[in-house]
């Protein structure tokens, strides 16, 4: 049995000698069959090769080939005791990647690699089978000792140093950084000009405007160059992924740094604004947002005016916005001043009705009596009585003469007093009174 297997073995070495083939030669290979260890492949003689399938999988565990491909392999064995022949195409990429990284050194052409771990003074890469090291200072533009981990991704490199014999490969991410981001330089120093429109992607919103994505380089577009109208937050506007057109408003060439606007892109609406309004106009408006000190009244799209909260009623002086008005509500107001410097239109919801104190000047004198009023409150320094149009009189405390006591334990709210008008002051909303017997 031993002689008829070294007769076949003697005669499969004398069939590889005719093809010119010897343990290491690169052959080229049609993939047949790729099944879930091997991948057969026929190498044009009567018996067919194996592989390991892992030698056709990527960093991510994918295969990289399919049947029909032609691949070259190394002949690693013409015989491995079980009558087949083996190859290897973890030898024959080695080859072909060491030929590519001298090529790549020799040219200055990138290539890539994934970072699988981190080592002392920078990475282990693998571009595609062979190990190279990524130092650390290599790695960013900006040096410093601080630099990003890159474990796990896929990068573009230069190679710096290559020396197959030593199985020594050096390779920069730095270099390609700025490469590319002078060729980006470059490219936008072209597209971006002050005054001219670029377009561009909304990359990420904040609460004082967008940065926005023009090809390489982020933009600025500050929340004040949104719009003409007042925005709170650049969301009610924008969203991320949004592709727009922008004005470029400012580029500092040294620092790479934009400044864009949008709103410049439409007519300022404040330039026409004296045509469709004017002081003393009354006009409806839609309630855009209540506050603390008053509120915002939307005059059209894009024009809005403030309320102060003094100018809301003529009979509460803090009242609260919100407790009367809400967003949305339409009310009637009137225009008390308009400031195209600032940007500012003061109005007034109180002026729309008549003035209670002018309408109570004009039906009285000074020196009338009123009888039977009620009194309102009591404060330390005089009562206040309840007056015609829901209006309060003062009678100080100085017209009041209690004794040795005070003003709170002769006087409470609800008491009836008879009073006459000493004075009357519509434009300073204020009526003085004075008991009478």
């Amino acid at each position: 049995m031993k002689d008829t297997d070294n007769v076949l073995k003697d005669l499969l070495e004398k069939s590889f000698q005719k093809f010119d083939l010897v343990q290491g030669s690169l052959v080229k290979a049609n993939v047949l069959q790729i099944g879930k260890k091997w991948v057969t492949l026929d190498i044009g003689f009567k018996s067919d090769g194996l592989v390991p399938i892992e030698e056709f999988q990527n960093h991510a565990n994918k295969i990289q080939i399919k049947e029909g491909d032609e691949v070259e392999v190394i002949l690693d064995a013409l015989d491995d005791g079980f009558g087949e022949i083996r190859l290897s195409r973890d030898k024959a990429r080695k080859q072909e990647t060491w030929d590519m990284l001298e090529s790549s050194h020799q040219n200055g052409d990138y290539v890539e690699g994934k970072v699988v771990n981190k080592v002392k003074g920078g990475f282990t890469v693998f571009v595609d089978v062979v190990k190279s090291f990524l130092p650390g200072s290599l790695i960013d533009p900006k040096g410093g000792k601080d630099y990003p981990d890159l474990t796990g991704q896929t990068l573009e490199f230069k190679v710096m140093k290559f020396d197959k014999k030593r199985s020594n490969v050096v390779l920069s991410r730095k270099a390609v950084l700025q490469e590319q981001n002078s060729e980006e330089r470059e490219r936008l120093l072209k597209i971006i000009k002050e005054g001219k429109k670029i377009e561009g992607t909304i990359k990420n919103l904040t609460d004082y405007g967008a940065f926005v994505d023009l090809g390489g380089l982020d933009g600025l577009l500050h929340i004040t160059d949104l719009s003409w109208k007042r925005v709170m937050h650049p969301k009610e506007i924008l969203n991320v992924g949004d592709k727009k057109e922008f004005l470029v408003l400012s580029f500092d060439e040294d620092k790479m740094r934009v400044s864009l606007g949008l709103k410049q892109l439409s007519e300022d609406p404040w330039k026409d604004l004296e045509s469709k309004y004017h002081v003393g106009q009354v006009v409806e408006g839609e309630v855009a947002l209540t506050t603390d000190y008053g509120c915002f009244v939307k005059l059209d799209d894009d024009i809005e005016g403030l309320v102060h909260i003094t100018d809301l009623d003529w009979k509460n002086k803090n009242i609260n916005p919100s407790s009367i008005l809400n967003k949305g509500d339409k009310i009637s107001v009137k225009i008390m001043e308009i400031d195209l410097e600032e940007r500012k239109v003061s109005l007034s919801r109180k002026h729309t009705t008549e003035n209670p104190w002018k309408v109570f000047e004009d039906k009285h004198n000074a020196g009338d009596i009123l009888e039977g009023l009620t009194i309102k409150s009591v404060t330390d320094f005089g009562v206040f009585v309840e007056l015609d149009g829901e209006i309060d009189g003062l009678i100080h405390h100085s017209e009041i003469n209690v004794g040795d006591g005070s003003i709170e334990e002769q006087y409470k709210a609800g008491d009836k007093v008879n009073v006459s008008i000493s004075g009357m002051d519509s434009e300073r909303e204020r009526i003085s009174l004075s008991l009478v017997s």
